[in-house]
């Protein structure tokens, strides 16, 4: 019995090291990713880092945008033209809104109002009302194939990429129209706006550069120098930090936002494309999509504490 004894006590180390979660901080967040190769949408526990869940979402689910309260989920389904509308209390899709042609990027206001849907092959943005589910309007782009849309902090501005082009639209809310059309780079992907708001950021695929605007003015401010692959965006709600996903090298690089440096890069699964943060910055999701996994990174040490298998192809992933 005493030869067995540190056996015993390994393997009893080994179950309470399986049990620890992630970080008790996020107890009970919960992350969504988009697969669109499945057409579903997975459910990825934040506290444990696995899959709990999925829900079907179409043919071809790729953006999406969450409620405040956190009971609904809308998604872009591009092949139907249509945006299905998912209750996330009962992990099912309940509705669907008809759009234009090929939709793509969603967003949603800060106040919860409007989900703005991108429509590549209308060249339009669809403004969807939250309390009816009803489309009020569309906002005619003027740069081509729009990919992504983002508000401003404010609310007084939404940045639409022109993937098949070199600019972003500056939409002013207030007067439902496109004022404004900024060079960025060529092939435009991703928007992210800094934590203060006073800049916007922009992946720019093949472009040597990650671009660099002013949130007021609409005008460009700087070039951060990169390499071709630049895709997908996301800013730690600490400020401090950006991370740009490179679909070619599959990497995720960080920035410092202050001075615009590189700090470091992060090797992920293949084709890394959309992000997300935890709402305290500590953990940062990014889908994978030709590894149909997520990576979860802790942005405290910027290396990968897991990869969770998900469905095929996922496009992007969700906070609630």
């Amino acid at each position: 019995m005493k030869k067995r004894a540190p056996q015993i006590v390994l393997a009893l180390a080994a179950i309470v090291l399986l049990a620890v979660p992630l970080d008790p901080a996020q107890a009970g967040s919960t992350v969504y990713s988009t697969d669109e190769g499945a057409g579903t949408v997975s459910i990825i526990d934040v506290e444990t880092g696995s899959v709990v869940g999925s829900i079907v979402a179409g043919d071809k689910p790729r953006g999406a945008a969450i409620t405040p309260d956190g009971r609904t989920m809308y998604v872009s389904d591009q092949p139907n033209n249509s945006l299905v509308v998912i209750d996330l209390e009962q992990r099912k899709r309940i509705s669907s809104i008809r759009l234009s042609s090929s939709p793509e990027g969603v967003t949603i206001s800060a106040d919860g109002k409007w989900i703005v849907v991108a429509n590549e092959e209308a060249n339009t943005v669809s403004f969807i009302d939250t309390a009816d589910n009803t489309e009020k309007f569309q906002v005619a782009t003027q740069g081509e194939n729009p990919e992504r849309a983002q508000f401003s902090p404010d609310g007084k501005w939404l940045y639409v990429t022109a993937e098949n082009g070199t600019e972003v639209d500056v939409i002013d809310t207030s007067a439902r129209k496109s004022v404004k059309l900024v060079m960025v780079g060529v092939h435009p992907r991703d928007i992210a706006f800094s934590a203060d708001g006073k800049r916007v950021f922009v992946a720019c695929q093949d472009s040597d550069y990650l671009a660099v605007l002013d949130a007021t003015t609409h005008e460009p401010l700087s070039q951060v120098p990169f390499r071709k692959g630049g895709v997908g965006l996301a800013v730690n709600p600490d400020g401090k930090s950006i991370y740009l996903s490179n679909r070619l090298d599959n990497t995720i690089t960080v920035f410092d936002v202050a001075t615009l440096e590189k700090v470091t890069e992060i090797k992920v699964g293949k084709r890394p494309w959309n992000m997300t943060t935890t709402r305290d910055g500590k953990r940062l999701f990014v889908a994978n999509g030709k590894s149909n996994s997520v990576s979860i990174i802790d942005t405290g040490t910027n290396t990968i504490i897991k990869d969770v298998p998900v469905g095929a192809t996922p496009w992007g992933v969700f906070l609630r």
